[in-house]
């Protein structure tokens, strides 16, 4: 139990099946009485790890029932890492060998298990991802029951997409809610060049959508990694707030 403020949150290791794959997720929740608007977690590549967990329990401190799949359990069952160059070696090693429809699928069964508990509100689930899972997100912001997204950092989206064939930016029409993505200016690794494609695919095709950059690296908002951004960090997790309450805490 985490005491806050104003309530208390439980926090559980559970499993989603999704056929004969159980999926390891970490869950928590409000412990009140009432239902609440649900928010999957989609790790970085460093798998369900303490920065994903303690972004589930500050989702849970806001009123939210969050969950975080392990989203490598059918490549690495368990995995968890830290941000060394070793680690970020494997994390990768693990990502290229995921595809998008299996994703896809994971995420589907985490809806469904979370239509399943007593305090979930079935028509409220949104999404939030980092990194790898901000480009995860995008993907599954895609499936009609997801309402809100917050995508970070996710790499790749306009020239790729997880296990090979069209760039995951070509699904941009099927986005059914509304997005939100973050970008760090000086994030070697996501040109602002393909930020601009983004955000012109989503006007293109008038997703609601806000894009925001901060003068800032990848992975800024992970207080755990030497390019935590503290001020970039507080105003991103500010608009996720936002988001989800104006889409999800109003359904």
């Amino acid at each position: 139990m985490t005491k806050t403020a104003i309530d208390t949150i439980r926090t559980t290791s559970v499993k989603i099946p999704n056929g004969d794959l159980q999926i390891d997720a970490y869950l928590a929740e409000p412990t009140k009485e009432g239902t609440f608007p649900a928010i999957i977690a989609i790790q970085e590549i460093f798998g369900v790890n303490a920065h994903i967990r303690d972004v589930t329990e500050r989702l849970a401190k806001e009123g939210y029932v969050a969950i975080a799949p392990a989203i490598y359990q059918r490549i690495a069952p368990g995995f968890e890492a830290g941000y060394t160059p070793e680690d970020i070696e494997i994390g990768r090693k693990y990502k290229e060998q995921t595809k998008a429809d299996e994703l896809l699928s994971d995420i589907q069964a985490a809806i469904a298990y979370l239509k399943t508990l007593p305090k979930v509100k079935e028509d409220a689930i949104g999404t939030i991802g980092f990194c790898f899972g901000g480009h995860v997100v995008y993907l599954a912001a895609t499936l009609p029951e997801i309402k809100a997204t917050a995508s970070f950092y996710g790499g790749g989206i306009p020239n790729s997409t997880p296990g090979g064939g069209d760039p995951t930016i070509t699904r941009t029409p099927e986005i059914k809610g509304t997005l939100y993505a973050f970008f760090g200016e000086q994030d070697a690794g996501i040109p602002l060049t393909q930020v601009d494609q983004i955000e012109a695919e989503l006007n293109k095709h008038q997703i609601p959508h806000s894009i925001f950059r901060y003068n800032a690296g990848h992975g800024f908002f992970c207080d755990r990694r030497s390019s935590y951004n503290a001020e970039a960090a507080a105003d991103a997790w500010n608009k996720v707030l936002e988001l989800f309450q104006q889409k999800l805490q109003t359904a």
